[in-house]
């Protein structure tokens, strides 16, 4: 006890010391010249009795970056539920003579994004060849219709599109809609192998592997056929549905099931094949993506969520899917404080340039969502600094580490943090930090920091101090 009396005694003489409050500390860190042209928002509330501790700027509209998938959780756990499950089916589209199907398989896709692998194929295969299907006349059709809408957020840059963090959302995903290109001496080599790619080797220059928006084709820019530099990119899957129709297809033929037509896709605006239901495989309920896809800062996982939360259309609400769930979510916001002037979110993972927040709108949400039944439930799913996804690397040795649970948001010249910490006076808090328009120096004397650690600064200000705020 008195080596514990001590401790704390020292701490609060080197906090006399330094001569400056949190407050005071924080300020200074705002103000360093390196931020001039920025912009800074940041709310600190107290989750003990709901006051606000400090602000700076903290209803100012900003840019959320990944920040903003804390608002598609919490909007999908209150309206489907933590247990919710969608499925992939297939149907019998024709009539079934004597183990003929004389017709197609359509593999429906619900909108589980995390469906991956072959286990999914190899157990849908057996359960259509136990409904006593040996032959297909027609094709495994893939069926990408669930979601009205383009298959890309709104508001999402070209640029991103063919990267794996810009993988469209559709009703039926595989592999995170990613794929890899190894390029080495022997050639160019895709995985997964079934992926509905070309190659291309271009001899222009410099050296790229890309795929365009919208196309099939893999380009490897800097290739003479031969001399190939070793590396591999990761991109965005142009048509998951047919890559998925082409994996159940061999499935099918492994366990014995002929079937006479190639794998092919249909995607909205098409409108979605008949057929009898046979065979379904669900997904993982909802937490557990939620838990993967704010840890893993995911945003194939929340955008799907997010359109899985959309109201269905009817005379009076129409539209996309994604126009439906933003509504849907201003109106859930709306009721609990948070109006549409201080939160605006038209996709689900702030990858848009078009969602907008401020500051003090994230800790609203973070001090409903700590007062709610799903409190524990909540802070289960968001990464731990020094611990575990986006913040496993970041405030370790420092009193944030095991501490600190919150979601990062990162883009160009946007990070973001916002979640929750207690102070060594035990004091609990929310906390909101977004930083917009802010370039690194490039060059200095002294090392520059990454921008994470000057966003992070502040929550490790925050975990270190014994004021009562």
């Amino acid at each position: 006890m008195a080596r514990l009396i001590c401790l704390v005694a020292g701490l609060l003489l080197a906090s006399i010391a330094n001569g400056r409050t949190l407050a005071q500390r924080i300020d200074d860190h705002l103000a360093e010249p390196r931020f001039a042209a920025a912009s800074w928002g940041v709310s600190v509330v107290s989750l003990d009795d709901g006051r606000t501790v400090y602000a700076h700027d903290a209803g100012r509209l900003l840019l959320p970056a990944s920040t903003a998938k804390l608002y598609t959780a919490a909007f999908a756990l209150d309206r489907l539920g933590a247990d919710y499950r969608t499925h992939t089916d297939v149907l019998m589209s024709g009539e079934l003579r004597k183990g003929r199907l004389r017709g197609d398989l359509v593999l429906r896709g619900g909108g589980d994004p995390t469906l991956a692998g072959s286990a999914w194929a190899d157990r849908l295969a057996a359960t259509v060849r136990d409904r006593g299907i040996r032959r297909v006349d027609g094709a495994v059709v893939g069926d990408d219709t669930v979601f009205a809408g383009p298959p890309i957020g709104n508001g999402w840059e070209a640029s991103d599109l063919q990267a794996y963090y810009g993988a469209q959302a559709g009703g039926l995903d595989i592999d995170e809609n990613t794929m890899t290109a190894t390029v080495s001496a022997g050639g160019v080599a895709v995985q997964p192998e079934d992926a509905a790619v070309a190659i291309a080797l271009d001899p222009a220059t410099p050296f790229e592997v890309y795929r365009a928006p919208g196309t099939a084709t893999v380009h490897v820019l800097g290739a003479d056929g031969e001399r190939l530099p070793s590396r591999t990119s990761r991109l965005s899957l142009p048509d998951p549905a047919l890559t998925a129709a082409r994996r159940l297809r061999a499935a099918l033929e492994s366990q014995g099931v002929r079937v006479d037509g190639e794998a092919r896709s249909v995607l909205w605006p098409v409108t979605a094949p008949e057929g009898e239901t046979i065979a379904s495989w669900p997904s993982p309920p909802l937490a557990t993506i939620l838990r993967e896809g704010l840890k893993r800062s995911q945003n194939l996982y929340l955008q799907s969520v997010f359109l899985l939360s959309a109201p269905a259309p009817n005379d009076q609400r129409g539209g996309s899917a994604e126009d439906r769930a933003s509504a849907a979510l201003a109106a859930w916001l709306a009721a609990r404080g948070i109006g549409p002037t201080s939160t605006t979110m038209v996709e689900g993972t702030g990858l848009s340039r078009h969602d907008l927040t401020t500051a003090a709108s994230l800790t609203h949400l973070l001090a409903t969502m700590d007062a709610s039944p799903l409190a524990a439930l909540w802070r289960g799913l968001l990464p731990v600094a020094g611990v575990d996804g986006t913040l496993a690397n970041r405030m370790r040795d420092t009193a944030a580490q095991g501490n600190v649970v919150a979601k990062t948001g990162s883009m160009s010249f946007v990070n973001a943090l916002a979640g929750y910490v207690t102070t060594k006076d035990g004091q609990r808090l929310a906390f909101a930090i977004v930083l917009n328009n802010y370039r690194a120096p490039q060059r200095s004397a002294e090392p520059v920091k990454p921008v994470s650690a000057e966003v992070d600064a502040i929550a490790v200000m925050l975990a270190e101090t014994t004021e009562r705020l």
